[in-house]
């Protein structure tokens, strides 16, 4: 069967949609997901992004590239957002379905004038079963994690998926492996893994994030990892709380902005959707068989490279 495919990024973080609303089911979706992120004619991929309907609400599936699904992806989201935008609801504010829980989508203004932008309300928990270090605490801000060694300060949030971050004077890219790796591997602490993020401070309103990603490793970006360090900013009195937080990533630049309430805390998470070609790829139900790229978004493209070269990181 041939299966519409569209390579896409937020802030760098390149993914394969598919629209399964439009698309008959592909079968086995975690399978399609390790073989379509490994294909040398997809290039880079950080997972695979299904839009899918449940009930009368649009949804996401997000599959990492060893085929784990994710339950939320900050960056995949605005992709997909873009996607039921144009082909479906034609509205600037709607709601996307992810992991069991409902997301408030807003059409942002396009970013430098040109480069399209969506916006994603998150609700960020301090407590999660995910969270075996924090035994059974309402909140770990701040903290060592002795199983993790180092003397890095973890602050635990739970944005649908599970982020420790900890801010650092330098990002030690050899230590955030390390960190990654070491966490999938200590099941009473980390019982499904998690996500690991080291952010420093740039100056009072902007970061720069690094994150290892559960089931994808060290990625050029992570929009719920950013959305965590930007509010672990705040807890921490970093950043200000209702102020627009710059934060920057080898992939490029997203705005945050974290509103603590006494029902809970939301981020904002604003950034790009960006498409980069549109193809096909021959699908046996268990095989790859070939893939085709059709239509390239070449200028678009190219407005975001210029953007992220304006950013001088």
């Amino acid at each position: 069967m041939q299966v519409e495919i569209i390579k896409c990024h937020g802030s760098g973080n390149e993914f394969v949609m598919v629209d399964m609303v439009a698309q008959p089911p592909i079968g086995d979706m975690a399978e399609f997901a390790r073989q379509i992120c490994s294909h040398e004619v997809v290039g880079k991929a950080d997972g695979v992004l299904y839009v899918v309907k449940e009930g009368e609400h649009y949804a996401m599936r997000m599959f990492n590239p060893d085929g784990s699904e994710a339950e939320m992806c900050g960056n995949g989201i605005r992709c997909v957002a873009r996607l039921v935008e144009e082909r479906y609801i034609a509205e600037r504010d709607f709601t996307l379905l992810s992991g069991g829980n409902s997301y408030p989508i807003h059409r942002a203004d396009d970013i430098a004038g040109c480069i399209r932008a969506y916006g994603v309300d998150i609700g960020v928990k301090t407590t999660s079963p995910d969270f075996g270090f924090a035994e059974g605490r309402e909140s770990f801000i701040g903290q060592e994690i002795a199983s993790l060694g180092g003397e890095e300060q973890f602050t635990a949030l739970n944005l649908g998926n599970p982020h420790i971050v900890a801010a650092v004077e330098e990002i030690d890219m050899a230590r955030l492996q390390e960190l990654g790796e070491r966490v999938q591997l200590l099941k009473k602490d980390f019982p499904r893994g998690i996500n690991v993020s080291l952010f420093r401070k740039c100056n009072k309103s902007a970061i720069f994030v690094a994150t290892y990603e559960r089931g994808a490793g060290i990625t050029y970006s992570c929009g719920t990892a950013m959305t965590a360090s930007s509010t672990a900013s705040v807890l921490l009195g970093l950043c200000e709380a209702d102020s627009d937080i710059s934060v920057l990533n080898k992939g490029g630049m997203v705005i945050c902005r974290c509103t603590p309430t006494a029902d809970g805390i939301v981020t904002r998470l604003t950034g790009n959707a960006t498409y980069r070609w549109v193809g096909e790829a021959e699908w046996s139900g268990d095989r790859i068989e070939s893939i085709t790229i059709g239509k390239h978004f070449a200028a678009e493209c190219e407005r975001y490279d210029e953007f992220v070269m304006a950013l001088n990181m």
